[in-house]
């Protein structure tokens, strides 16, 4: 699985392999460079796109990202190409390999002007039958970008060029994924030994365009560290995980899911669940419902099975139902999943509190069930069985309700759109606290859905497409991770199959319907092929 660095995890292993592997720090930087103009090379040398690499402006900060400039430059006017340097820093500050690049590429004839040069040249824009590459800030960035430097980034994005960044588009946070007061807009990026978070959360990963990883020489060691918790999920992790099939069985080794959804007006959410969930291999799925909806429900089941459960005469589970939903659990359910279409009320908040802390069976609680304990999540840590929370960011603030906000030392109430923010700005580290505080696994949905795990792991997905952010789309989701739980499979690889899935079932639907016709149906029909596709 690929890991996912910070850029002190980076840095570390930076400074490792210099200083306990030998390998001088003037050698990573070349074989960095080596491996940007290799890839423009393979960008820009053929086809519509050999004239943009005609000529090439390189614009140059004074740490190691212009180092690695530097090198590019006096690579790219060694093959004959027509080359400009534009640095930020005076050329007596420059240290390290920064400097020893800085000189090398002046012997070999290389253009370099002060950066005052460049905005003169092109503050008004243009369009341009140039290169540009962004050598400017790095992984480093901590604040905010300011002049002069916020001009160049500026003129940069004016300019009508593509744009190829080293490392990391300039002025994205390579930890968060923030634009720290301005970035560059990239075509490309280019990056090396480990993709950043920045890369994949968003806006970074938008300003990033197409990301290219480059070897360089760091240990193997050093990239596949326990030590790095963010992991990339890709399909050739998961194509092991889908739960085997013996020859010898029957419906009853594979689960038997009670899924506790619907309620008056949003019967389709419980059923849309159950659906997803028999697709994704349960053996048996029973759907416990308000019993004033039975006829309502009966009508539009097939394999599904339904519990009648009692009612407060509205079409809405009342308290009493938690009798008939843990007789279940225990003669026969061997996963609980809840919430679905369930409704809001302060009785139900006491239903699903009671359900976390008597439930002897695996949790998956999702939509009205997050929100019948937004603001009360101490109620998870009595939980006497594994729980899988699965909210999209609106959900995720109702649960850190009555909570300190990240990063605030005060304690006290906060409001669920100020949470909502945070959460957007900094969604790996927010669910990782969540999921460890509380004890359970976190499935933070979104752009990139987020898996968190009690010991500190997380798996960032990479499946999924707009066309998703549909009514029901966050059913389907439960309903198949809670038919991977029932197989047997861990509550963070359920959740993590469960998510890759779910969105590689919605990537194949839009191919063939479009993201904007895009239904939370079309996902469930969808489930068989992808299945197919990795087995």
């Amino acid at each position: 699985m690929l890991k996912v660095a910070t850029s002190e995890e980076m840095q570390r292993i930076d400074r490792i392999s210099i200083e306990r592997y030998g390998i001088p720090g003037a050698v990573l930087m070349e074989r960095a460079g080596l491996g940007v103009v290799a890839r423009i090379d393979d960008l820009f040398c053929q086809g519509t796109n050999k004239n943009k690499a005609r000529k090439i402006i390189v614009v140059c900060g004074g740490g190691n990202n212009g180092g690695d400039g530097f090198v590019i430059a006096r690579l790219l006017h060694n093959q004959g190409r027509e080359v400009e340097v534009y640095l930020t820093a005076n050329p007596g500050s420059l240290k390290g390999d920064a400097k020893i690049n800085y000189e090398a590429a002046g012997k070999f004839g290389v253009i370099m002007r002060p950066v005052s040069h460049f905005l003169t040249k092109y503050t008004s824009g243009g369009a341009n039958e140039f290169l540009i590459v962004d050598a400017l800030l790095g992984t480093g960035l901590s604040r905010e970008v300011r002049a002069p430097l916020a001009e160049v980034i500026k003129t940069i994005n004016k300019i009508s060029a593509p744009v190829v960044s080293v490392d990391i588009p300039s002025g994205i946070s390579s930890d968060t994924g923030q634009v720290m007061g301005c970035a560059v807009k990239a075509r490309f990026t280019v990056t090396f030994g480990l993709p950043k978070r920045g890369h994949f959360l968003y806006p970074g990963a938008e300003y990033a365009g197409q990301l290219y990883i480059e070897e360089i020489g760091f240990p193997r060691t050093l990239l596949a560290s326990e030590k790095i918790k963010i992991n990339l999920v890709q399909k050739e992790d998961i194509m092991s995980l889908l739960p085997v099939r013996p020859k010898y069985s029957h419906k009853g080794t594979y689960g038997h899911v009670l899924i506790v959804a619907g309620s008056r007006g949003k019967t389709g959410a419980a059923l849309m669940a159950a659906k997803a969930c028999l697709r994704t291999g349960a053996g048996l799925v029973t759907i416990g419902i308000p019993d004033t909806l039975v006829n309502t429900f009966q009508s539009r089941v097939t394999e599904e099975m339904i519990l009648p459960l009692s009612d407060k005469g509205n079409g809405t589970l009342s308290m009493n139902a938690a009798d008939g939903i843990l007789d279940f659990l225990k003669k026969r359910g061997n996963v609980l999943a809840i919430g679905p279409g369930l409704s809001v009320d302060r009785e139900l908040s006491g239903l699903v509190s009671l359900l976390i802390r008597e439930s002897r069976v695996p949790m998956v609680i999702d939509a009205d069930g997050l929100n019948a304990i937004a603001g009360n999540t101490g109620v998870l840590k009595k939980s006497s069985a594994p729980v899988i929370l699965t909210p999209h960011p609106g959900e995720m603030a109702g649960l850190l309700m009555n909570q300190p906000a990240a990063g605030r030392r005060s304690p006290g109430a906060t409001s669920r759109l100020n949470h909502r923010e945070e959460i957007e700005k900094d969604r790996i580290n927010i669910a990782l606290d969540f999921a460890s505080k509380t004890k359970t696994c976190l499935v933070l949905k979104g752009v990139p859905t987020v898996t968190a795990t009690p010991k500190g792991e997380a798996f960032m997905n990479s499946t999924g497409n707009p066309g998703m952010a549909t009514a029901g789309a966050g059913d389907v989701l439960t309903g198949m991770i809670s038919a991977l739980l029932a197989q047997g499979m861990s509550p963070a690889d359920a959740s993590m199959l469960g998510v890759f899935l779910h969105g590689f079932a919605g990537d194949i639907s839009a191919e063939k319907k479009s993201q904007q016709s895009l239904t939370a149906s079309d996902i469930i029909n969808a489930i068989p092929s992808v299945i197919k596709s990795i087995v």
